[in-house]
Parts: C-alpha cells; sequence; structure tokens
C-alpha cells in the first residue's frame, strides 16, 4: 500500500521512509504541501497519507480541506504529524478532515499501530466499492442470460441515439424472436428451455460485433444496437446472425435442438432525427412481418418511414 509522506524536513522524510519501507509499505514523498497535493490528484493516488501540518505551499490541514470538498473516490486516509499537540489543535485538525493525529517526535510503535488501522480502513472501503460495483452490474444484467436486461438495453438505446444525432453516423437495431419458442417449453419444460436461451445467447454473443450492445427485450425476444449500421449495414448484420442460428442444432443437455431466429431490422439514417419509440416500432412491425412471411428471415423496415406514417 503506498504512503505519502509530506514533510518539508528531509530528516523527518527519510526517518519516515525508512520506518515506513521496515512495515511493508511502500513511501512516497513530498517536500511541501503543493507537491503533496500535486501526488494527491493523480490518477492513482496513495490510500494513505502522512501530513505535517506545516509546510511551505500549503499546509495539511488545507490539504486535508481539500480531500474532504472533493468527495470523490478513493477516500485517502489522513495522519496529521505535528508538533502541535494542545487539545484545540487536534480538534483543529480532525475538523479539517484529518483521520488520525500523531504528535511530533512520534513514537514508531504508536504510528504503525495507527497506519494499519488506517489500512483496515482503505481495504474495508475497497470491499464496500467493490460489493457496490456487483450489484450495481447484477441491476443491470438480465439473470437467466447474463446480457444486458430490458431497462438496461432501453437505456444504452436512448445514448446510442444521442451519439448518433451528435455525430452524424447512423445506428442499425435488431430484434430477435426465437421461432417456436412457445412449443419447445411446452414440450420439454421451462426448464429445458431456459438453457437452450442460453445457449442462443452464447452462439449470438460470439457472432455479434465487440462494441454492439446485446440485451433481453422479453421472454424470447431480444434487441442488438449497433453503432454506424445504415439499411445495407444492418440488413447484412441479420442476415449472418440469422444464419449463424440456423446452421447447426443446439446442445442442450446433450441433446442436438434445432433453433430459428426471425429478426425485424431497422436504422436511423445519417442526419435524420428518429426517437427510440419510432425505431423499435419500426423492429417491431419488420419483426411482425418476418413472422407472418414464413419465420427464419429478416425484415428491413425504415424507421424514418414508420415515423412518417405514424
Amino acid at each position: 500500500m503506498k504512503v505519502l509522506v509530506a514533510d518539508d524536513s528531509l530528516v523527518m522524510r527519510r526517518l519516515l521512509e525508512a520506518s515506513l519501507s521496515s512495515w511493508g509499505y511502500q513511501p512516497i514523498s513530498a517536500a511541501d504541501g503543493g507537491q503533496a497535493w500535486e501526488i494527491l490528484s493523480s490518477a492513482d493516488p496513495p490510500s494513505i497519507a502522512i501530513l505535517d501540518w506545516m509546510m511551505p505551499g500549503l499546509s495539511g490541514l488545507a490539504i486535508c480541506r481539500r480531500l474532504r470538498e472533493r468527495q470523490a473516490p478513493p477516500y485517502v486516509y489522513v495522519i496529521l504529524l505535528t508538533a502541535r499537540g494542545l487539545r484545540e489543535d487536534i480538534v483543529e485538525g480532525l475538523n479539517a478532515g484529518a483521520d488520525d493525529y500523531v504528535v511530533k517526535p512520534f513514537d514508531k510503535h504508536e504510528l504503525e499501530v495507527r497506519l494499519r488501522a488506517g489500512r483496515r480502513i482503505i481495504e474495508l472501503q475497497a470491499e464496500l466499492m467493490s460489493a457496490q460495483a456487483r450489484l450495481r452490474e447484477q441491476a443491470m444484467r438480465d439473470p437467466l442470460t447474463g446480457i444486458w436486461n430490458r431497462a438496461c438495453i432501453l437505456d444504452t438505446l436512448e445514448r446510442e441515439l444521442d451519439r448518433a444525432r451528435r455525430s452524424g453516423s447512423p445506428l442499425g437495431l435488431l430484434l430477435l424472436d426465437l421461432d417456436h419458442f412457445k412449443q419447445l417449453n411446452d414440450t420439454r419444460g421451462h426448464q429445458f428451455g431456459d438453457l437452450a436461451l442460453r445457449a442462443f445467447v452464447q452462439r449470438i454473443q460470439s457472432a455479434v460485433r465487440s462494441y454492439d450492445s446485446f440485451g433481453r427485450y422479453g421472454g424470447e425476444e431480444f434487441l442488438i444496437l449497433a453503432p454506424g449500421c445504415g439499411e445495407p449495414d444492418i440488413a447484412r448484420q441479420a442476415e449472418r446472425l440469422r444464419a449463424a442460428v440456423a446452421a447447426s442444432p443446439f446442445d442442450v443437455e446433450g441433446c442436438a435442438v434445432p433453433l430459428t431466429v426471425s429478426i425485424g431490422a431497422a436504422s436511423v439514417e445519417s442526419g435524420t432525427c428518429v426517437s427510440s419509440i419510432d425505431l423499435i416500432r419500426a423492429a417491431d412491425d419488420a419483426l411482425y412481418e418476418a413472422k407472418r412471411t414464413g419465420r427464419n428471415r429478416i425484415v428491413y423496415k425504415s424507421a424514418s418511414a414508420v415515423q412518417r406514417a405514424g
């Protein structure tokens, strides 16, 4: 764990560096407050800072106040190290945002124990942030397939539309629906159907581009967003995915299960302004036509044409 040592005394810095290294920390030194603040403002700042109260440029108290005003992760645990040991000084230091306070001349064992307490807090915070990130991710994922859920893929659609409008680039959308999937559920059971859905998703994931967005729209319907794809490109991509699904049966619990998919394709062309509702409606109309005319096929509809017709 990196620890910042900020003190204008070279002797004090060397003493602290030697102690920190012997305890297994990685010391980083600063000779004044300005240099200390630059280090703490870097992309990968130290997790703990030992700050002298009085320094050229910025005092330890001023740095504490800036850190707490920032209110952005990662949290830096601050220990003020100073000769000012009056109760009022300690209160002032803690009010400024310091987490702990050590009076010079410091006792090595005391400082080591206080550092250990700071390390525990930093590690607990890292665990908490990791847990929060996992919960956020889980809230955005479909629990069965692991891809984006309906709310997330629709939110992504709004962002991609905004980006397409700003850049003047096209955006393609595919609405996929597995053919006769209800029949599979009815004959083999929902658990078997769930396994088939997972196998389908895995094959689609291996076929879409890395920068496309893939989410579950509902039931056996899935949504794919393809930035940069206008009418000819999105139609080609839809056909490629349809062919990939129909190319070979899916292995589901040792059973070869043939599946096909119908795809409704739509796009927002460069320089046009279409809402997410109109884009999805165009793809949905195209999907309905693909289903009505025999399944296992793709149909393209222009979102602008649907918008005008609506």
